[in-house]
């Protein structure tokens, strides 16, 4: 299932709470971070680039890789199906990198029962006004779907008693320093 002598972080969030920007930022911080890339049978937004923001794969393609358990979790949401595969996030377990997930809720409650003890940050928006405002700001995404996604991230954040360590996003500086002390145990 999972194997090496890295570290394993569960990173979720609402969507448009920022997990991207900070995870970029920590990234240039500690060159040992390495952010899992999941598959997702949804079509990209612009801008996103294939095997970087995700790897976009067919329904069929995803359900095989369901049926050879080759996910350490997956997940329907919003019509389509979001899952991370088995084969890299082991290979880089076995080189000693940080590997984030970053996944939604759901996701992140399947592998805290498969992996006890991972690490788990959940990241909270300043407010929910905030979060609307950051959605509708993209201009990615009809009205209909930032509704969903709204609805949704309340579900979302109703959850972050869940995870370990809960990160509010409202100075970005302030947000990457705290996602940088917990991995390397300094909170």
């Amino acid at each position: 299932m999972i194997n090496g002598n890295g570290k394993l972080v569960l990173y979720s969030g609402s969507s448009g709470v920022g997990k991207g920007t900070i995870l970029e930022k920590l990234r240039e911080l500690d060159g040992n971070v390495w952010v899992s890339v999941s598959n997702t049978t949804r079509a990209p937004r612009v801008g996103e680039v294939d095997g970087q923001h995700y790897h976009f794969i067919s329904r069929e393609a995803f359900e095989k890789l369901i049926a050879e358990d080759g996910y350490l979790e997956y997940a329907e949401y919003c019509g389509n199906y979001y899952g991370t595969p088995l084969q890299a996030l082991n290979e880089k377990l076995a080189e000693g990198r940080t590997v984030f997930l970053e996944i939604e809720v759901e996701g992140a409650l399947q592998v805290m029962k498969k992996c006890p003890g991972v690490i788990s940050i959940f990241i909270v928006p300043p407010s929910f006004e905030e979060l609307e405002k950051r959605l509708r700001s993209r201009g990615t995404e009809d009205g209909e779907t930032i509704e969903k996604r709204l609805e949704k991230a309340k579900e979302e954040i109703g959850c972050r008693g869940r995870y370990t360590y809960n990160v509010i996003n409202d100075d970005l500086d302030t947000a990457v320093q705290e996602v940088y002390d917990i991995i390397h145990g300094n909170i």
